[in-house]
């Protein structure tokens, strides 16, 4: 599995929010942005409008468990914000990741497959 750096700093969540690419659907938004470095580079947030913490927590968890399975076809060198919707912490987390993998191809973030890998 792919190792990945976590985003804290707010300057450059803002990066990524300005100049990333983005696709949106009712679960989850996705921004993408090259950062230049070897790795690559995760945030998750969602806000006070999804719910209470319990809520917004079971939505970046459901995010989380989403992002592991397309961690190792993922770029490196990318930066990646996922923003959680309302409807993300009722959803499972495949339903989410079915999601994510269409979001992340329109971005052109995950790796390039032989026609034999795709599932």
């Amino acid at each position: 599995m792919a190792r990945y750096a976590s985003i804290n700093d707010n300057k450059v969540f803002k990066r990524v929010y300005a100049k990333g690419r983005f696709k949106a659907d009712s679960l989850l938004v996705t921004y993408v942005y090259k950062n230049r470095l070897p790795i690559m580079r995760v945030g998750i947030t969602a806000s006070r409008k999804i719910g209470n913490a319990v809520c917004r927590n079971r939505a970046r968890r459901v995010i989380r468990a989403a992002l592991y399975e397309w961690m190792d076809q993922i770029k490196p060198g990318i930066d990646i914000v996922f923003v959680a919707r309302s409807r993300t912490a009722q959803s499972s987390s495949t339903q989410v990741a079915k999601s994510m993998r269409r979001q992340l191809l329109a971005c052109d973030a995950l790796k390039k497959q032989e026609k034999n890998d795709l599932p």
